[in-house]
């Protein structure tokens, strides 16, 4: 379970990433995903595992 969370959260941020550079015009998207990645490590930094 820890890398699924590790991965999903490199893939929204690359994504974030990606649409920023790519496509400014979609700001809301962008900064969605980027609110979902550190939500997700907030939430393993929380509950209690390594990094």
């Amino acid at each position: 379970m820890k890398s699924t969370l590790w991965i999903i959260i490199v893939v929204l941020v690359v994504a974030w990433l990606l649409g920023f550079t790519l496509l400014p015009d979609v700001g809301s998207i962008i900064h969605a995903i980027l609110v979902i990645a550190v939500v997700l490590l907030i939430y393993n930094l929380v509950s209690g595992r390594k990094i």
